[in-house]
């Protein structure tokens, strides 16, 4: 015979903490701070998706290196291949998936490039080696061997063997102004806490709404 009780008797569906939040930046605040903690890897890891010319979809992992009130910022190379899609559709989507804490947060907004001065204080606190290979790649172009690319980052090394390396102009860093958040967090039986928060503009009041499941 199936033991019927925790279906007769679920877990409450309001589950009393995030459902009640009625500002999202504060909320993903406070979940990224418990990632940081509870996630061994790269809690700040976040699937971006574009679209290329023909409106088929990208999605890659990239690492949000802030965020704030303006959005979310993550840096690469501009003419990878992520770049030149953003320069052409400049939306994009976000998901933070903690697995370790049973809860993903999924950001749709528009792109808009960071200043100058922002890529380059981004781009000196990265590593030396870090700043050599940002020099050296070709983000997203054929690659003939693995000893080609050893070979440009031995040039870079040799070019920028002393003093401060500078940041390539090929390489900065996107926003994305969040007009949309849903956050997820699992429950038992599929029965999921999942609300949504949708504003017009960015000085817009943010409307949510619970979703099923």
């Amino acid at each position: 015979m199936t033991d019927t009780t925790t279906i007769k008797h679920p877990i409450p569906l309001t589950s009393g903490d995030f459902t009640q939040a009625e500002e999202p930046l504060a909320l993903f605040a406070e979940w990224f701070a418990e990632a940081v903690k509870a996630e061994p890897n790269d809690p700040n890891a976040m699937s971006l998706a574009t679209v290329d010319n023909s409106g088929l979809p990208d999605v890659r992992m990239v690492l949000m290196k802030g965020f704030d009130a303006d959005g979310f910022v993550f840096y690469s190379h501009i003419a990878s291949q992520k770049g030149r899609e953003l320069a052409a559709n400049p939306k994009a989507a976000l998901l933070f998936h903690w697995k370790s804490l049973r809860r993903q947060v999924r950001i749709r907004g528009l792109v808009s490039p960071v200043t100058d001065a922002e890529a380059d204080a981004y781009f000196a606190t990265r590593p030396k080696q870090a700043q050599l290979g940002a020099w050296a790649s070709k983000q997203s172009q054929p690659l003939e061997s693995r000893f080609a690319f050893e070979q440009a980052i031995a040039l870079a090394a040799a070019k920028y063997a002393i003093g401060e390396v500078p940041r390539p102009q090929g390489w900065s860093g996107w926003r994305i102004a969040p007009a949309q958040f849903e956050f997820w967090h699992d429950r038992l039986f599929r029965l999921h806490d999942r609300i949504e928060f949708r504003r017009a503009g960015p000085d817009q009041p943010w409307l949510k709404t619970r979703l099923y499941p």
